[in-house]
């Protein structure tokens, strides 16, 4: 108990720092976001550091994979973030503001994600079949997505926030960075605060693969929940520093279906272990090796790919623009 109260006490204190960093609304520069997410990770990197040391090697490889895996597919979140973002045309000074709160809503709903979980596992261990056969289907879904190359998404807003807009209201406009204002008598919400509960609440639907990924990877509630808040906390600063590099992951789903895939086959491995069936079980640095090898491979490809396709339609314009500038005389005759 003396851990969790100090360790929630400290993720306060950071959580705290953060939001007095970002308290006035302003644009965040590249240079910002780039400072912020070393220091995030850092702090993520030195917290592993210590659970090697006091926790084990065995702590210490399972926070670390977890991290990883947690903060890889919280980098497919931001594609929704971006869409959100889009939808309600919300001003570039106070983006920052709406990641903020919106990562804290969805780290409290997470942090209730996690407990259930591990309150389910620790009762019935059979639930790691069923972990695992939905991390498996959801990596054969990404794959379906990827495949369909859908270039024009949309969000929808959930059910949650159309309540909430049909109980308080919503104001025809942005009123700085006020959550609630007063019209005719009655107090509505602004649009910035429907944009965090958004944030916040879209990111539970990512829970649903993220937190079964995990467990997969240690049972342990406490490294569950450090990993997972590591990962949102700096999810902020990533949003601005590679939101323009995320069109250039193009084989982002397919590398996190992959993940998926594996550690789905891990808990069901698990799990037969569990029933006392003799199959061979996944070590954490084999999959640490395997998440990282993954996202490795994923980026280059990705990467090559993009280049590939801009050098063709580079090409393509350069002879379109050739043909438009040819002379009128060679036309003629």
């Amino acid at each position: 108990m003396t851990l969790w109260v100090l360790t929630i006490l400290g993720l306060s204190a950071l959580i705290a720092v953060d939001f007095f960093i970002g308290r006035k609304p302003h644009d965040v520069s590249i240079k910002e976001a780039g400072i912020w997410t070393v220091v995030w990770i850092v702090l993520a990197a030195l917290f592993g550091v210590g659970l090697l040391i006091w926790g084990g090697g065995q702590a210490g490889g399972e926070f670390f994979a977890g991290f990883i895996t947690e903060k890889s597919l919280s980098v497919d979140n931001l594609f929704v973030f971006i869409l959100i973002m889009a939808k309600f045309s919300v001003p570039s000074h106070l983006q920052q503001r709406v990641l903020l709160f919106g990562v804290l809503i969805a780290l409290v709903l997470r942090a209730i994600f996690i407990a259930a979980g591990a309150a389910v596992i620790a009762n019935f261990s059979w639930v790691f079949y069923i972990f695992g056969a939905f991390l498996i289907y959801t990596a054969w879904k990404l794959i379906q997505e990827a495949r369909a190359d859908e270039d024009e998404e949309e969000w929808e807003e959930n059910r949650l926030l159309k309540a909430a807009e049909r109980k308080f209201g919503v104001a025809d406009q942005y009123h700085g960075t006020k959550l609630f204002i007063q019209k005719n008598g009655k107090k509505i919400m602004t649009p910035l605060m429907i944009v965090m509960l958004a944030i916040g609440t879209t990111d539970v639907l990512f829970a649903m693969d993220s937190i079964p990924a995990i467990f997969g990877l240690t049972q342990d509630p406490y490294i569950v929940f450090t990993a997972n808040a590591f990962a949102l906390m700096g999810l902020r600063q990533l949003y601005f520093l590679i939101g323009g590099l995320l069109k250039k992951l193009v084989h982002l789903s397919y590398g996190l279906s992959v993940i998926l895939g594996f550690i789905g086959v891990k808990l069901v491995l698990h799990a037969l272990h569990e029933n006392g069936v003799h199959v061979p079980e996944i070590s954490i640095p084999v999959s640490l090796g395997v998440i990282c090898g993954v996202l490795v491979i994923t980026t280059i490809t990705s990467l090559m790919a993009t280049k590939k396709q801009a050098a063709k339609e580079a090409e393509k314009e350069a002879a379109e623009k050739a043909a438009d500038e040819t002379p009128k005389d060679s036309i003629e005759a």
